[in-house]
């Protein structure tokens, strides 16, 4: 095996780092996964993730993990309600025929929050692979391999670096100097808390599953978490800069109402609720993705996975998928007794992965032009009726 006796750093503790350090693990390989966060108990944040049987559950499969999955994903989360800007119901998934899909069904996308993903990986590796509070700074070529250099004034020497460190990847310049492109979609994220009391309105709607609305270029995406939790999603059309030049102070709930009530005045006031009683501050997110008509040099001790390597806009749901997808077919290109170098090994896996995620990314730039466009609501009833 041509990890065998060399130690491999993953670099950020996600769903792939996690899943990636879990594969090599079941390899018997010497893996630890450096993460930010000060604690396995630090706050997860993010929608909750459907996962796709090509790409996310083959990862859990493969890792011997399907049945905690199935102790840990919540039922019904995936069904979709499409409704217009005035809260018109178009589209609605929570009915007899869609609830009898199940996991082996075509169409089924089991969606799982991301706080009890990452519990489960973490469970399933051996003690002390997370090296914790290892926030990552810098490093140089030592010997073979890279010596790691953290905030909390601690070092690491490792043999193999693999970047999952996130859209903003502090390794990729190591690597490459792609950088990403800004989409022209910005998505404002918040949270409303006990929904059933503070968004009656939408909980009721929302029945525990995801809602798209659509109307004047612009979107409400919402999507139901634990603990009685909504996240949603204000996404329109915005320059990169929009959240510094536009004067808003995302911590003043007041403020960012009145925004609202401004930049969305053709929607129902029924979606106010949201805004009234949203967390905190709003989070400003520029959707970006990177080109993928550029490669890189392989190299022998460093590669990316997920959105290091391939950020991508969250239109089609593959983000996730494609990088728990990575962290499978990395693991077996680094465990393959087919190549015969490192390099080899590494330089098949990027191929393939460049590949994958380019088609991924086009389908999700296509589908954000879509679902911003005049006809979003027309074009996106057709999609769900036809899948």
């Amino acid at each position: 095996m041509l990890i065998q006796n060399k130690s491999i750093a993953i670099i950020g503790g996600g769903p792939a780092g996690l899943t990636l350090a879990r594969l090599l693990q079941l390899q018997n390989a010497d893996v630890k996964v450096y993460e930010r966060d000060l604690n396995k108990n630090a706050r997860v944040q993010g929608s909750p993730l459907d996962m796709h049987d090509e790409s996310g559950m083959a990862a859990l499969t493969a890792a011997h993990l399907l049945e905690e999955f199935k102790k840990n994903f919540r039922p019904g989360a995936d069904r979709t309600v499409i409704l217009d800007s005035q809260m018109d119901v178009f589209y609605n998934e929570h009915t007899a025929e869609t609830s009898e899909k199940d996991f082996g069904h075509e169409h089924f996308r089991p969606e799982i929050d991301r706080g009890p993903l990452r519990n489960m990986l973490l469970e399933s590796l051996k003690p002390e692979t997370v090296v914790w509070d290892s926030h990552f700074i810098s490093m140089k070529p030592q010997d073979n391999g890279w010596l790691l250099h953290f905030k909390n004034g601690s070092s690491a020497y490792t043999d193999l670096v693999i970047a999952a460190d996130g859209a903003n990847s502090k390794i990729r310049p190591y690597l490459t100097d792609i950088k990403p492109v800004y989409t022209g979609i910005l998505m404002l994220e918040g949270h409303v808390y006990e929904a059933e009391k503070n968004a009656p309105h939408i909980k009721a709607l929302i029945r525990d599953g995801k809602i798209m609305a659509f109307g004047n270029d612009k979107n409400i995406l919402l999507g139901q978490k634990e603990q009685g939790e909504l996240g949603f999603y204000a996404s329109f059309r915005a320059a990169e800069n929009w959240a510094s030049e536009s004067g808003l102070d995302m911590s003043d709930r007041n403020q960012m109402l009145e925004w609202f009530k401004k930049e969305y005045s053709e929607w129902s006031v029924l979606w106010h609720e949201l805004f009234e009683n949203a967390a905190v501050p709003f989070i400003p997110r520029p959707i970006y993705y990177m080109p993928q008509d550029k490669g890189w040099e392989t190299q022998s001790n460093l590669t990316l996975l997920g959105d290091a390597a391939h950020v991508m806009p969250p239109f089609a749901g593959e983000g996730a998928n494609m990088a728990m997808l990575d962290a499978l077919e990395l693991s077996k290109c680094l465990t393959s007794d087919q190549f015969l170098t490192l390099q080899e090994a590494i330089g098949y896996y990027e191929t393939q992965m460049r590949r994958r995620a380019g088609e991924a990314i086009r389908e999700s730039i296509e589908n954000g032009e879509k679902m911003h466009s005049e006809t979003a609501l027309e074009d996106m009833l057709k999609f769900f009726t036809e899948h």
